[in-house]
């Protein structure tokens, strides 16, 4: 099963007493080529799992950033079935790190949840977020997911009572995906001490390693949510600098890498700072 991938990394993470790093990019933005140089160099950066969304033209979850990245890659012709191939390439060189496919239900639904499923599993795809797909419509999806040997992973956010986050749960694997703030993503900042109840909450309900995201953007605010919960992700910062680079003509998967080895360092010595304060 390709989610054992998930697991192995996550079970590694807790060996090291260390929350992960889960890294967001776009796939296709600015160009294929970039974003492939990107993709391949996130696990030397220090990115431990990465979420590689796969544009559409109505992302009802995501802020300007993310947005305007989905819009680019659309622009210059990236599709799901480029997505994929990005991912085949990356194959190639790295057989370990985790992908998970990040994205909405309409490029998966025309793609076909069956044959998408399989073809994902072959490209080396080990988990699949559908933002705007909810448990009660989910299941001709989670059954080839399942067939595949694909994790669906699924959000829970603030909003989320008791009784819907056991609904949440039921099927998920791999991890799972606490969304911080209530809104959409790249606009309100994370707040760790609410934060905190949150994760052990899901950690109850799951038995799933909890990955903590929206509204993380520095070095400081990951390694304060680090110090919590499984995994951080960060997605709108590392899109921000592809736009920046852009505009400057500066490159951008050196800009984008540098700001990964930044987050990656301040995550992986989170917990380590706060035991040398507490000796």
């Amino acid at each position: 099963m390709r989610h054992n991938r998930i697991a192995a990394r996550f079970a590694a993470l807790k060996a090291e007493d260390r929350a992960g790093l889960i890294t967001y990019v776009m796939a296709g933005d600015p160009d294929v080529e970039t974003a492939f140089e990107i993709l391949k160099g996130l696990p030397a950066a220090g990115a431990d799992l990465i979420e590689l969304g796969f544009p559409f033209s109505d992302p009802m979850a995501e802020g300007p950033p993310i947005q305007r990245a989905a819009l680019r890659a659309l622009k210059i012709g990236m599709t799901l079935r480029g997505t994929l191939d990005l991912v085949r390439r990356f194959r190639l060189e790295d057989k370990d790190t985790p992908i998970i496919l990040m994205g909405y239900t309409n490029p998966v639904l025309s793609y076909g949840f069956g044959p998408f499923a399989q073809d994902a599993a072959a490209a080396g795809v080990d988990g699949l977020i559908i933002v705007d797909s909810p448990p009660e419509e989910a299941d001709e999806l989670s059954e080839a997911l399942d067939i595949a040997g694909i994790s669906l992973i699924r959000l829970t956010a603030p909003t989320t009572d008791d009784a819907r986050l056991a609904i949440v749960v039921k099927r998920t694997s791999g991890f799972v995906y606490y969304v911080s703030v209530a809104g959409v993503t790249g606009v309100k900042e994370a707040d760790a001490a609410s934060v905190a109840p949150a994760v052990v909450r899901v950690r109850a309900a799951s038995n799933l390693p909890v990955a903590v995201g929206f509204g993380i953007k520095t070095p400081e605010r990951a390694a304060e949510v680090a110090r919590i919960a499984d995994a951080v992700v960060v997605g709108s910062a590392l899109v921000d600098e592809i736009a920046a680079a852009a505009v400057t003509s500066a490159p951008a998967a050196a800009k984008v890498l540098a700001s990964v080895s930044a987050l990656a360092k301040a995550v992986r010595t989170a917990r380590l700072d706060v035991n040398v304060t507490s000796v």
